[in-house]
């Protein structure tokens, strides 16, 4: 951007720039936000419970369960719903006060997070690789030990998945309640919709006390950490079931652990994302992060218990190093992004100097902030270029399953459309936010995912 010839006021800033208040901006229409929302509410519990039948009573075909599906429609889930157990809800519950523990006991750095909405700067104690590391370590000690046996947790997966829809069901209710009549920060407010109020949440960093921030809680130390307790459950399964772990198995399942070690090791860059910024903790959120995540991430590795896949030593290679190709573009995307704004745009990008866009925008408050858009680099090529990898990650991943049944690629299909969608709504927020300047962004970067194409 050139330079101007004058700074503008403070009443030009709040013509140009502000944040959207509304927390259920979208691409869409109303209508279709609310007929989405309930449909969301009403069936995400039931394709959780569906395609955990589908993959572990129907030989994972889609087929026969859609023609399942045919013959008895919702009848047919309430005969397929398994009951919650003592034993779902005892394991639930002590992973979940052990994550706890764990997100206030084990020590790490302070990072502030992006100025929010109304003008906050929420802190965080940056200690979730430390916590992945330990979670790992003591479930697998408990199983060596004979403490625990991780097999159990595919046994009574069913009960498990049932258990977790009615506790995240009571939690999100609870957390809206929290909203309405105890907010911990001026990061709220009612849209006057209770069903847009209990999906998209009340808060945006709700805490309980001073330190312990739920958001993070539910999204980063259960939703995440309980992925890779499943993956981890689902490949000990397999050993004792076959007596080996198949070369498909080792593939997919090592690459999702890489993906959520990933993530660990780059939660600072996380919890400066649109993700953390913008999405309030709601049912979107929190019934997300306990229910969604785990039950259909993991799926793949579900699969591939029962149906183990011999890829071979080269396929096995290939498919292994470019799904580690993908998770590691992925993360060299962020941390590019990450150090123009820690350097403040000293760092070259690519080895020149960056492309930047100084955006200016106001708090709710009436604040004057300003912040610095990378157009060069990664970042030069797309708008959101990363997803492209985020894809390719979840596609490697989900490939050593081969293509006899499609249920694998359930939650491949689905990420592909979320993010596609999640481009609309995140160009949405930025434009209310930077107006102007994000005009001035897209110019520079046309493109929204896959450069000179879309």
């Amino acid at each position: 951007m050139g330079r101007r010839s004058r700074t503008p006021t403070r009443k030009n800033y709040i013509e140009m720039s502000s944040y959207q208040k509304d927390p259920a901006l979208s691409a869409h229409s109303k209508r279709v936000n609310y007929i989405a929302m309930g449909c969301l509410i009403f069936l995400g519990p039931i394709i959780v419970v569906c395609l955990w039948h589908t993959i572990v009573n129907l030989d994972g075909s889609a087929l026969n369960m859609w023609k399942y599906w045919k013959t008895y429609n919702f009848e047919g889930v309430r005969k397929i719903w398994p009951m919650p157990s003592f034993y779902a809800c005892k394991l639930i519950v002590f992973f979940a006060v052990f994550e706890a523990l764990l997100q206030v006991y084990v020590p790490g750095e302070r990072h502030i997070g992006i100025v929010s909405p109304t003008g906050n700067r929420p802190m965080y104690k940056k200690n979730g690789f430390t916590c992945c590391v330990i979670t790992i370590f003591v479930y697998y000690f408990a199983y060596k030990e004979k403490h625990f046996n991780p097999a159990g947790v595919y046994d009574h997966l069913g009960e498990i998945y049932s258990a977790l829809i009615v506790i995240s069901m009571i939690v999100c209710c609870l957390v809206y309640l929290k909203g309405h009549t105890y907010p911990s920060s001026t990061d709220w407010g009612s849209c006057g919709n209770p069903l847009i109020d209990f999906y998209w949440g009340m808060e945006l960093y709700p805490r309980i006390g001073r330190d312990f921030d739920l958001k993070l809680y539910f999204i980063s130390r259960f939703g995440m950490m309980s992925w890779a307790c499943l993956v981890i459950s689902f490949v000990i399964k397999q050993w004792e079931q076959k007596g080996k772990v198949a070369d498909s198995m080792f593939v997919s399942s090592v690459l999702q652990l890489a993906y959520i070690f990933k993530f660990f090791w780059w939660e600072g860059g996380y919890l400066n994302t649109l993700s953390m910024m913008h999405d309030r903790a709601g049912f979107y959120t929190i019934w997300g992060a306990m229910v969604w995540l785990p039950a259909v991430y993991s799926s793949p590795v579900l699969y591939l218990v029962q149906h183990p896949v011999q890829l071979g030593r080269w396929v096995s290679i290939y498919v292994f190093f470019a799904g580690l190709l993908c998770i590691y573009t992925q993360y060299s995307i962020d941390w590019q992004r990450q150090e123009f704004r820690e350097t403040h745009a000293k760092a070259r990008v690519w080895g020149i100097n960056p492309v930047k866009i100084q955006a200016h925008y106001v708090t709710e408050k009436g604040e004057h902030k300003q912040t610095l858009l990378l157009a060069s680099g990664w970042w030069g090529l797309a708008r959101h270029v990363h997803y492209i990898f985020e894809i390719g990650s979840c596609f490697f991943w989900s490939i050593p399953a081969l293509f006899t049944h499609t249920s694998p690629y359930f939650f491949l299909l689905f990420l592909t459309f979320f993010l596609v969608d999640r481009v609309e709504r995140d160009d949405r927020r930025c434009k209310a936010k930077y107006m102007k300047f994000w005009d001035i962004y897209r110019k520079k970067v046309p493109n929204k995912i896959i450069p000179l194409i879309y």
